[in-house]
């Protein structure tokens, strides 16, 4: 009877030893160009800035279970590719001893941010900037770990996300860059009298990861939201856009740690922006409707907040990083053709004949033909927190699979982050490749057509291994 009372209470005491107990730090360190002038890439043309008018940061949440450690970072980027962001895991990881696959870095995707090109000195000096300032937020938040316990829900804002994809009325379609008419168009225009319908829905939720510490302060906020950059900055002025501000003012709705730091990631927004085509707008100053949905965002980041019942502390994490390997698309020989002679225009008049932007995508045409490289190879990623999963996709990606991988996840609550590990075009679904527009010509779209087909069945077995390991 003894030795069964001994064997009992050693059986207790490593069951308390196995049982994961969840440290978690995070910090934000700020990226803020300091040289200026410098081109800000978001656009076809020269778009140089001359100062910032509100900071940019790398904000990094570091999560513990004791057998793995895993980071979640936002970057106030307009999206950074994988090289980069290589540079950055592999510099923490050295500093921290995490595994450099064990850390997702998305980019927002504000489209008045910096450029990470090295084309300048100004430029190169910012890359430099940026590669460090991203590592140090995953280092200063390793090294803030400490007991903590996380909790998960979602809450509706559908008054500021619109599908930017539209069908018109019959014959109000304009001519596409390549001459050719697509079925819908992306940005038609708010108060359009040739309105028809949205070509595909919306998500409205705000999803948050919310962490805390064990006086129950919150130590984090990690949140979500598929809407794409709201823009309306001061011209000349770069932008970490509505991600920046609601991070600034998230501690306000929440009894916050005093080192508390609230990020918002980019979700599955590549068909969606913050324009409500069916009316017009008043006007606003600059920086007004950023601050407007910012407000609203953390406003209901914190109806999200209050739905969650109990923050757990006996969480078992999980990651998994897969690289899969696409085609590159080509064009045909007849759409080279058309591109060539699309270049070959060399009258002023004739030039402003042409379709808006035509020679800019016909010299993507021939891009895409000359590539030397048949396959890309993208990294997707996919994280247990507990009964919470996430994913992680390097593209911006249509509404449409962010919700398709949320209804058929194992789990209870997921969160679909675009832009993360890099950016490589945007990523719509078969069926919205059949009706065209921008999102899926040559030179937007870069990859196979059955894209979003591949990279869902891949992260939803991903998924289903991390649910079933416990």
């Amino acid at each position: 009877m003894k030795h069964l009372v001994l064997f009992l209470a050693l059986a207790s005491v490593a069951s308390a030893v196995e049982k994961p107990v969840l440290r978690a730090g995070a910090a934000a360190v700020d990226i803020t160009p300091t040289q200026f002038p410098m081109n800000m890439p978001g656009g076809f043309s020269a778009n140089m800035a001359e100062g910032a008018h509100d900071p940019f940061h790398s904000r990094a949440l570091v999560l513990d279970d004791g057998k793995t450690t895993l980071a979640m970072v936002v970057v106030d980027q307009l999206g950074a590719g994988p090289d980069v962001l290589q540079e950055a895991k592999t510099l923490a990881a050295a500093k921290t001893g995490m595994k450099a696959e064990n850390m997702l870095i998305s980019s927002t995707h504000t489209h008045t941010g910096p450029s990470l090109n090295t084309r300048s000195e100004t430029a190169a000096a910012y890359y430099k900037q940026f590669v460090e300032g991203v590592a140090e937020s995953i280092i200063q938040a390793h090294a803030a770990l400490k007991p903590a316990a996380v909790g998960a829900a979602a809450h509706p804002l559908p008054d500021e996300v619109f599908n930017r994809r539209w069908y018109l009325k019959e014959g109000a379609m304009p001519a596409n860059p390549f001459g050719k008419f697509d079925r819908v168009k992306m940005n038609p225009g708010a108060g359009n009298a040739a309105l028809e319908r949205p070509a595909g829905p919306v998500d409205p939720d705000i999803t948050v990861l919310s962490v805390q510490d064990t006086k129950r302060n919150a130590l984090a906020l990690f949140a979500n939201y598929s809407l794409h950059y709201v823009g309306g900055s001061p011209k000349g002025q770069m932008s970490a856009d509505y991600f920046g501000e609601f991070a600034r003012v998230m501690p306000s709705r929440l009894r916050c740690d005093e080192n508390f730091v609230a990020m918002m990631s980019n979700g599955t927004s590549g068909d969606i922006n913050n324009i409500p085509f069916t009316v017009t707008r008043p006007p606003r100053e600059p920086f007004e409707q950023i601050r407007i949905v910012a407000q609203k965002a953390a406003d209901t980041a914190w109806f999200a907040h209050r739905k969650i019942e109990k923050h757990q502390s006996d969480v078992t994490l999980g990651m998994m990083q897969r690289k899969v390997t696409l085609k590159y698309r080509r064009p045909s020989a007849q759409e080279v053709a058309e591109a060539q002679a699309v270049l070959a225009v060399k009258d002023k008049a004739a030039i402003e004949a042409l379709p808006r932007l035509a020679q800019n995508y016909a010299r993507s045409v021939i891009g895409a033909h000359e590539r030397p490289e048949a396959t890309l190879d993208v990294t997707i990623q996919a994280i247990r927190i507990g009964d919470f999963a996430v994913c992680g996709i390097p593209f911006e990606v249509f509404v449409e699979i962010g919700l398709d991988l949320k209804k058929r996840s194992p789990f209870p609550q997921t969160m679909v982050i675009g832009l993360a590990n890099g950016r490589h075009g945007y990523l719509p679904t078969l069926e919205q490749h059949a009706l065209g527009g921008y999102e899926t010509w040559i030179g937007t779209n870069q990859v196979q057509e059955d894209t979003s087909v591949i990279l869902t069945n891949q992260l939803l077995e991903m998924l289903a291994e991390l649910h079933k390991a416990d």
